[in-house]
């Protein structure tokens, strides 16, 4: 039941001049229209969606996101999702697209995965116009110089794309010859600042501030320092304004910005949500991943920059996850292997815990599930008092989430406290680097090798140890090891390089053997993605 886009700006008050239409389905909306709307803050109540390790498959976060959203207009709520955009890597990749699936999809579904308003491809373009003018830098000799051994700022593309993680250009006399990589787009820090942006000015102060690399003398470079803040906010424009789409039921959908939860902070933009905030009763947003990588950080960096709290916060399950993590096969009923691989859901129910709140438990329901599984992870949260419903949003829409959208309204009518912290910003970095790996991974220790113990010195030197911590790690594991599935101890994690963002506003702390560009699959999805009688067919949703 899709509407036109602008029936969809109506439900959430939004004139006629405060939007533009960006292509069938989808428009942009002006940035006085996220101002005007700030009146309304205080009043919406922001849901954070989060889940459990997840399998390579993934587990249904963003379906249930939208199947939440669906849930609470159906029993009379003013809702709105506020989504990350999908990147084409997944997309042509392994995963396949992030508009959810079924009968919970944002619309429309292909060309949001595609090309949608055309964000990631300017935030490709800002990143990529500031590399240029360092390697332009470098050829001319120009002020101010930049040693070519530490240029730290790296090319991006919107693909997964192995074969350029590690290049050297400059080959042929056209420029310096230097050692360089390619991360993927979501990891770049423009992504970040762009996410963590409250406005115009404030992104053009972040953009201005990343560090690109540094003097024969270990000065830092900032892109201020090389003049191409300015040319870089021409290209972010258009992107800064919030896109606006709808779910397969003419939900209002805010999707914007789309950082990996994996290899950056995970979550959609801060003007996204500030919009919905002031346009709707109930905010559904998620941070991607498991809890220990976007929840963790959309609490202790984009809560802690924007000023936000939660009213609720669902954990998504699945049974086929919880045979994974139990030692099973995914696909075929194993109440044992549940029982045992319940550990790892329960681990991220406490997680949640650390920072203060209380969650929910949402069962995202597939055919293969037996009664005697649900049983057992049923009888699990009863026990602990945790509050538990079984969610359909991929068969049933709306009308499969109809109760874990009453038992959220029922938890965020109780009085509620603001969240926790995990750590102070003032906390040394090593010391917030171990609060994070012992109290949520479920660490024993943290090694550092001499090159992040390196970084660190530098840090201090620059005065920069009080910026928040994003750690990057694998996805699949509670530890920083894939292999380590459900929820492993007396693990220790090691920390190879703690790199600067000082324009997105936090320090990356990578674990173990974390890539910031994936690579394809043996069998990408791209193979089976074509065009037939005028529409697209393949993309896997």
């Amino acid at each position: 039941m899709t509407r036109p886009i602008g029936e969809v700006a109506a439900t959430l008050g939004l004139e006629q001049h405060e939007w533009d239409g960006w292509g069938p389905g989808r428009a942009k909306v002006t940035l006085d229209a996220v101002d005007r709307g700030r009146v309304r803050e205080g009043q919406g109540r922001l849901i954070l969606v989060t889940a459990m390790t997840p399998t390579p498959a993934g587990e249904g976060k963003t379906t249930t996101s939208i199947g939440l959203v669906q849930g609470l207009s159906r029993i009379g709520e003013n809702a709105v999702a506020c989504l990350r955009e999908p990147s084409l890597g997944p997309v042509f990749g392994a995963k396949g697209g992030g508009t959810g699936g079924g009968l919970s999809r944002l619309q429309p579904a292909d060309a949001i995965d595609l090309h949608f308003t055309g964000d990631l491809h300017a935030i490709t373009a800002a990143n990529n116009l500031l590399a240029a003018m360092v390697d332009n830098n470098l050829y001319h000799r120009l002020e101010p110089q930049i040693d070519a051994r530490r240029v730290v700022w790296r090319r991006v593309m919107d693909m997964n794309d192995r074969a350029l993680r590690d290049v050297i250009t400059g080959l042929g006399g056209n420029g310096a010859v230097r050692e360089a990589n390619v991360d993927i787009t979501a990891a770049s820090e423009i992504m970040a600042a762009f996410c963590l942006a409250s406005g115009t000015e404030d992104l053009r102060a972040r953009i201005g501030r990343i560090i690109v690399g540094f003097s024969s003398t270990g000065s830092p470079v900032t892109a201020e320092d090389l003049g191409a803040t300015g040319a870089m906010m021409a290209l972010l424009h258009d992107a800064l304004r919030p896109n606006l789409a709808q779910t397969t039921e003419g939900v209002p959908a805010i999707i914007h910005g789309g950082p990996f939860a994996n290899i950056a902070h995970g979550c959609s933009s801060i003007l996204g949500t500030r919009l919905g905030l002031g346009r709707a009763d109930w905010v559904v947003t998620e941070a991607g991943f498991a809890f220990d990588l976007g929840g963790e950080k959309f609490y202790d960096i984009k809560c802690r920059t924007a000023g936000l709290d939660t009213a609720a916060v669902v954990v998504v399950g699945t049974i086929r996850a919880l045979r994974w993590h139990g030692g099973g096969d995914v696909d075929t009923p194993d109440p044992a292997a549940v029982a045992r691989g319940l550990a790892n859901l329960q681990k991220h129910v406490e997680n949640v815990g650390v920072f203060g709140e209380r969650p929910i438990v949402a069962l995202n329901r597939r055919p293969t599930d037996t009664a005697e599984e649900i049983a057992v992870v049923r009888e699990r949260f009863v026990g602990l008092g945790i509050p538990i419903a079984e969610a359909d949003p991929y068969g049933s829409g709306g009308e499969g989430c109809t109760r874990l959208a009453e038992l959220v309204v029922e938890h965020a009518e109780r009085e509620s406290i603001p969240y926790t912290p995990l750590y102070q910003l003032e906390q040394p970095v090593m010391e917030k680097v171990t609060a994070i790996a012992t109290r949520i991974y479920g660490a024993s220790s943290v090694v550092w090798t001499k090159r992040a113990k390196s970084d660190l010195a530098r840090i201090k030197r620059l005065g920069l140890s009080n910026l928040p911590v994003c750690m990057a790690k694998t996805q699949s594991s509670l530890s920083d090891d894939a292999s380590l599935r459900n929820r492993p101890e007396g693990f220790a994690v090691t920390v190879q390089d703690v790199r600067i963002n000082a324009g997105a506003g936090f320090l990356v702390a990578i674990l173990g053997d974390m890539l910031r560009m994936p690579g394809l699959p043996k069998r990408p999805n791209a193979l089976d993605i074509d065009v037939q009688d005028g529409k697209i067919v393949g993309l896997r949703g």
